[in-house]
């Protein structure tokens, strides 16, 4: 590109979801974009989710409560770093509100379609970001993964999805501003594009390799995912060692108590009236009855977990395993809020645990997209990429 100027619910949610949860807001459709605009200069264009700030446009995070919030005074510090790098900003895009929610619908933000699977939900919470990058309006985008806020989407919408390590991009200047499970993640449609974005954030990714070092296998969603995900593999000579993160569940257990805490503590100032909308604000309350021994219990969890999967990594340097534990749902389907609840079982582990994780499109069943999650040890992103080029190469053949 030239240069371009200027079903199943967690245990401690069952009665949470069946007695309050209501059901989804009226689907308003969207391009996946709430402003556009130019800034910059360069050869790699992109959009960034309205939790990001921009110099000049007010954040507000798909949330009717923060419509009059005021302009930003400076770009958030990763945005600052790549219009500093020859990128070109195209505008901010839409979201699940306050980004809490894995559909990707916001009746007063708008729900983007799902430019290659326009029945099924875009993914939350970063939706929109990741509908332009399938729609091929910019090279990249970014958004935000606190439970999988990345990575579902583009399963859903079938393009890449990176999730660096905990800490390792900036969050100044993103909402909310304390997070311990929050990261400022990549989409592109391919891996070629994320290592140029990486180098230009100074995370850049060694040579591509020849040979793919040794690999495990969680089997963990339905039979009919995981089967194509393994066939996906042998393609290429590929048979991972079967593996087990016997704490996985508990991880995302501990993951949904530990997000819905400090969503109370950053967002319940917001609910003085009736300007979130009734499913969001419940799930908001829900984190003022959190205590402090099921913070406590949820950090012992989060430090036996990160252990677990640093141990498994030192014997098998990347771990695959599903996206989506089950298929995406359409829109109708995702009325029904149970129909949802699921599908960050395998995402949200690595927020707890902080290690870099990275979603490809793995083929389809039924029409709907299938993805693989590949794992590396922290501060690994840089191998994650080198995988999927090496996956992407073959594909070509």
């Amino acid at each position: 590109m030239g240069r371009i100027a200027a079903k199943t619910a967690p245990p401690e949610y069952d009665s949470f979801f069946l007695s309050k949860v209501r059901i989804m807001q009226p689907v308003t459709e969207s391009n996946g974009y709430v402003a556009r605009f130019t800034l910059g200069e360069g050869d790699l264009s992109f959009a960034v989710k309205d939790t990001l700030d921009i110099a000049g446009f007010p954040t507000r995070a798909g949330c009717p409560a923060l419509a009059a919030n005021p302009a930003a005074e400076q770009h958030a510090e990763v945005v600052a770093t790549l219009l500093g790098q020859g990128c070109v900003l195209t505008g901010k895009t839409t979201l699940h509100e306050l980004a809490f929610g894995v559909t990707g619908i916001n009746s007063w933000g708008g729900t983007p379609i799902n430019p290659r699977f326009p029945d099924l939900i875009p993914g939350g919470s970063s939706s929109g970001s990741a509908a332009v990058v399938a729609a091929g309006e910019v090279d990249f985008a970014l958004g935000t993964d606190t439970g999988g806020s990345v990575r579902m989407p583009a399963a859903c919408c079938g393009i890449l999805g990176l999730k660096p390590t905990y800490g390792r991009l900036s969050r100044a200047g993103v909402m909310p501003a304390h997070s311990s499970l929050d990261c400022v993640g990549i989409f592109a449609r391919s891996s070629s594009v994320l290592r140029r974005v990486l180098t230009r954030l100074a995370l850049p990714v060694d040579a591509p390799v020849t040979t793919l070092p040794a690999m495990g296998f969680i089997p963990t969603a339905t039979s009919d995912i995981d089967a194509l995900l393994l066939n996906f593999l042998a393609q290429w000579d590929l048979r991972p060692q079967q593996v087990d993160l016997p704490l996985l569940g508990d991880a995302h257990r501990a993951g949904l108590t530990l997000i819905s805490r400090e969503n109370w503590q950053a967002f319940n100032p917001l609910l003085s009236d009736d300007r979130v909308s009734a499913d969001v604000a419940t799930r908001i309350r829900a984190g003022a009855s959190i205590d402090v021994a099921a913070l406590n219990g949820a950090e012992d969890i989060r430090r036996a977990f990160t252990a677990q999967v640093d141990a498994r990594l030192a014997k098998t340097p990347l771990l695959a395993l599903a996206t989506l534990p089950e298929l995406p749902p359409t829109l109708d389907e995702a009325k029904d809020p149970l129909s949802v609840v699921n599908l960050t079982r395998l995402v949200r582990p690595f927020n707890l645990s902080g290690h870099p994780a990275l979603t490809l499109p793995a083929g389809t069943l039924g029409g709907r997209p299938v993805a693989l999650q590949l794992i590396a040890a922290k501060g690994q992103e840089g191998l994650l990429i080198q995988a999927a080029e090496w996956l992407a190469e073959r594909r070509r053949r």
